[in-house]
């Protein structure tokens, strides 16, 4: 389904130029009427489900595991860190009989430590969202090479990714891709690891 944005979010933008929205009716009429005539001529096209690629492609669930290993020991140290803050500012509430000097000195640790805490979170968020984009980046750089070189060797004119409105079980190659990002499992592994 196309979805144009409102007129003046184009004109907002310095150097965007609104597309008439009579052209783009013209162009989908037009390939609406094409259609037809593509199909005589022998057009092939497929679709390839990008959820399912990257649900279920090894490269991906390989750079997820890897990425769990090593963030999972820092998140499991914050994880302790916040179990002792909150045992603390337990003992802290039930502790009625502290003076004051020593309820401050209290006060002080569980305000050292939730800082630390904080600071921390911040830095293994910060540090896994940019692992994630490069991983991911170099991802779909794999996935794109495997749909082009599955294009090729069926001779697709055209394939299409999700979301799409409607894709027939008959055009879909995704299974191809998927078995093409398999065979190239091992060999990426070994790529990477040189």
């Amino acid at each position: 389904m196309l979805k144009l944005a409102p007129m003046k979010h184009y004109q907002d933008r310095p150097g965007v130029h609104a597309i008439p929205v009579a052209l783009v009716a013209y162009w989908i009429i037009g390939m609406l009427l094409a259609g037809p005539a593509l199909a005589q001529q022998g057009v092939q096209i497929g679709y390839v489900d990008m959820e399912r690629l990257f649900d279920n492609a090894p490269q991906v669930v390989a750079a997820r595991e890897a990425l769990d290993q090593d963030f999972r020991p820092r998140n499991e140290s914050l994880l302790a860190d916040e179990a002792r803050l909150d045992r603390m500012r337990q003992r802290l509430a039930e502790a009625e009989d502290l003076d004051a000097e020593a309820r401050f000195d209290m006060e002080r640790e569980i305000r050292n430590l939730s800082r630390s805490i904080d600071r921390r979170r911040e830095d293994l968020s910060e540090e896994l969202r940019f692992r994630t984009n490069a991983e991911k980046k170099a991802l779909e750089e794999t996935i794109e090479l495997a749909i082009q070189e599955v294009a090729n060797d069926g001779s697709y004119d055209l394939i299409l990714s999700s979301p799409v409105a409607y894709a027939s079980p008959a055009i879909d190659i995704t299974d191809q891709v998927l078995d093409w990002l398999r065979e190239d499992f091992p060999e990426s592994n070994q790529r990477n690891r040189r």
